[in-house]
């Protein structure tokens, strides 16, 4: 211990102990403290608060080496659990909290972010088993992005959610076989398709690349969702004693609270370079590409591809499709990306070309206005933002303007209405800017899905189904803008309502052709709850009954067809039934 001449011990009234430095009557400089439990600290003091380096011993024998401040474990430091787990990395007030690795006692090792103690952000985990996943985190679960490979060889690269893959993938078998396709809670489910080992499949250098910046945010990622149960690893928090014993009792100014604020990190790391290890080894050697002669040489038979169905992970249908269907297929939607386009009017386009640009159009159209409006500060919608002259006109050329981005679609003038208003909207219902701009304009695209309804309209799901975008006749968009003061004034009015989120109302006029209209709204069927039967209610019984013989699972029933009575709570009942009425009043 430096400074012996003002090395001093004195036991305190309540029997823990201190030998060191003070200054006045306050620990201040180097010294050891010993709680009456046997708990000890022995480091540098501020006065009276453990502050600098130092180090603490528990009684059940985890310990802890690294920053303090103010009595918390707060900076950069190592914590040692009694089962032999370790813990190294960044600490706010107590709590693991940046960017951290730690070694399970199992075996089990994390490396990367953690939020409030739990695994969230980017991250890598190796079971020991072999097992490994590197992608997003979500309260110690797999969540979001993420690629698991088994120390068998099996491979899968897409969606998360809550530690099951969910949403859509590509799954690459030991023997060299994919499958793209969707999964659901873990389990296969939808329609996919399977390239059997050997066969000619889609390039894989678009699923299987991720791009990185050198401060280690991801640029860009085309990775899309076995089940796999997630290690029972359990969050790491200090306990709230340890943070206790930190006080100093009668010698310290300000007793230590533990506190769960999550604060912001400077994310100056270089953690993940095992991630882009692993996704450029994927992407290069374990997941080759078919050469364009090798392809050309193959035999018939191994240009086949099945196309399958799931129901919650039970194959329902399997037709064999031949490769060069697909081929086709492909070269019609990536036709834009030649280095020449001939230009044509819209409507003289073939279908699936003219859904394409639209929906191009849309999303550069959604991302320029969204992105415009955003910073002007907030303030209340004015009458004046539901009149004609609320619009944000804009020119859209291919090759770009002192406004706009050059972009791969053909010419198109874009048009928003009331953007005042829908940002407004989109705030009160709690939807985030940038999450709305990523669901909708982000690489994964929209989805072009089929509607049995009368109205003819073209509907889009956006990639995370979180919202729809619907075609509207000109009198439609009428109606809407008619009501939309309305229809804001009781958003305005009632938190919860039931009523259809609308996020934005804009119009599409390519070059040589007829607008198109689109509104975006919120998916009600987007939840993570099994549907098993829909209804189309209107209210009405004239004509709402569906054949018996025309019911199948993914039938959408009508009113007539609903044979079930609700049971509900009294309250409950008035309050539904309250906000029923508002919304009739509404229209």
């Amino acid at each position: 211990m430096e400074n012996n001449e003002r090395l001093e011990e004195r036991v305190l009234s309540n029997g823990d102990v201190y030998c060191g430095d003070f200054k006045g009557t306050l620990p201040h400089g180097k010294g050891r403290y010993t709680w009456h439990d046997g708990t000890v600290y022995e480091g540098e003091w501020e006065l009276g608060k453990m502050t600098g380096k130092g180090k603490i011993f528990w009684i059940s024998g985890a310990r802890y080496e690294g920053d303090i401040s103010g009595g918390y474990l707060h900076g950069r430091g190592t914590f040692t659990k009694h089962d032999g787990s370790v813990y190294t990395g960044d600490w706010r007030m107590n709590i693991q909290h940046g960017v951290g690795r730690k070694d399970y006692g199992n075996s089990d090792m994390y490396d990367g972010m953690w939020k409030e103690g739990v695994r969230e952000g980017r991250g890598t985990y190796t079971w020991n088993s072999g097992n490994m996943y590197v992608g997003n985190w979500k309260g110690s679960k797999m969540w979001g992005r993420g690629i698991m490979k088994w120390l068998n060889g099996d491979l899968y690269n897409g969606s998360w959610l809550n530690g099951l893959r969910h949403g859509s993938g590509i799954y690459r078998f030991e023997d060299g076989a994919y499958y793209f396709g969707t999964w659901s809670r873990g389990l296969k489910d939808g329609k996919g398709t399977y390239y059997p080992a050997g066969s000619k499949h889609p390039s894989l250098k678009k699923w299987c690349s991720a791009g990185y910046n050198d401060k280690g945010k991801k640029l860009s990622s085309h990775s899309l969702s076995l089940a796999f149960e997630e290690s029972t690893a359990t969050k790491t928090l200090i306990n709230r004693s340890y943070s206790e014993k930190v006080s100093m009792g009668g010698l310290s100014r300000n007793s230590g609270r533990i506190s769960n604020r999550a604060m912001s990190l400077d994310e100056n790391w270089s953690v993940f370079d095992s991630e882009r290890e692993l996704v450029s080894q994927e992407s290069s050697s374990e997941v080759p590409e078919v050469p364009e002669e090798r392809q050309d040489k193959m035999q018939d038979d191994n240009s086949l591809v099945y196309e399958r169905e799931y129901m919650q992970g039970v194959l329902i249908k399997e037709r064999i499709r031949n490769y060069e269907e697909l081929m086709h297929k492909n070269e019609q939607k990536n036709k834009f990306h030649g280095k020449e386009t001939k230009k044509r009017p819209c409507m003289d386009m073939p279908l699936g070309d003219r859904s394409y640009y639209l929906k191009l159009n849309l999303q550069l159209g959604i991302r320029y206005t969204v992105g415009k409006i955003t910073p002007v500060p907030k303030r209340e919608v004015r009458s004046s933002d539901f009149g004609e002259r609320a619009r944000i006109r804009m020119y859209f050329p291919r090759k770009g303007s002192q406004f706009t981005p050059p972009h791969y679609s053909i010419d198109f003038y874009w048009k928003d209405y009331c953007p005042m208003v829908f940002r407004n909207l989109r705030e009160m219902f709690k939807l985030d800017a940038a999450e709305y701009m990523m669901s909708i304009c982000g690489d994964d695209g929209l989805t072009e899905i089929s509607s049995s309804g009368k109205s003819g309209s073209i509907f889009y799901l956006s990639h995370d189904g979180r919202f729809v975008i619907k075609t509207l006749k000109k009198c439609e968009l009428k109606v809407l803008l008619k009501m939309l003061p309305h229809y804001y004034s009781h958003v305005g009015d009632h938190e919860n309502t039931l009523i259809t989120k609308f996020f934005g109302l804009h119009r599409i006029k390519l070059k040589g052709g007829r607008k198109v209209r689109f509104v975006v709204m919120g998916n009600m069927f987007c939840t993570e709850l099994q549907i098993h039967r829909r209804y189309d209610l209107k209210g009405s019984s004239l004509g709402r009954y569906t054949d018996k013989e025309k019911i199948h699972q993914n039938t959408t029933l009508k009113d007539l067809d609903l044979a079930y009575e609700f049971h509900m709570d009294k309250l409950l009942r008035e309050a539904f039934f309250k906000i029923l009425l508002c919304a009739d009043k509404l229209n």
